[in-house]
């Protein structure tokens, strides 16, 4: 249940501040705090409103905002586990999110290698195709 009421409410918050009026708003409100500079004489209070309000908006943002990533994270590696499983790919892959940086490289290092290896041969094979071809149209001309 806290779960469930968590989520929703941090959906509507990362909603909400990711709109152009959410910035507007937050805008606004800067703007009235330094017009109000002058008449509070730049105290300490007035640059302590500023700084209070915005270190207490960002400390409860980064969770908010981690718990949004966290979520869309998981939901986007389960579709691609899903679209590997489902597919003729390697279902090695499914899961490789929670391998260690080092394996995460060397597994790329792999993949790329082997891209590498596939476009060689492919353009290899273009060029053989090519000259078979021109050969071909010079024997029946």
């Amino acid at each position: 249940m806290v779960a469930h009421l968590f989520t929703s409410f941090s959906n509507w918050v990362a909603h909400a501040t990711g709109r152009p009026v959410a910035f507007a708003i937050s805008l606004g409100v800067i703007l009235v705090w330094a017009v109000s500079g002058p008449i509070f004489g730049f105290s300490d209070t007035w640059q302590l409103v500023v700084n209070t309000g915005t270190t207490i908006v960002t400390f409860l943002m980064v969770f908010l905002i981690q718990n949004t990533q966290n979520r869309d994270g998981a939901a986007i590696q389960t579709k691609l586990d899903e679209l590997i499983r489902a597919s003729a790919a390697q279902d090695s892959f499914i899961g490789i999110e929670h391998l260690t940086q080092e394996e995460l490289d060397e597994i790329r290092d792999k993949c790329e290698a082997r891209a590498k290896a596939e476009n060689a041969a492919n353009r290899a094979e273009r060029r053989a195709n090519r000259k078979a071809t021109h050969a071909a149209e010079k024997a029946t001309s």
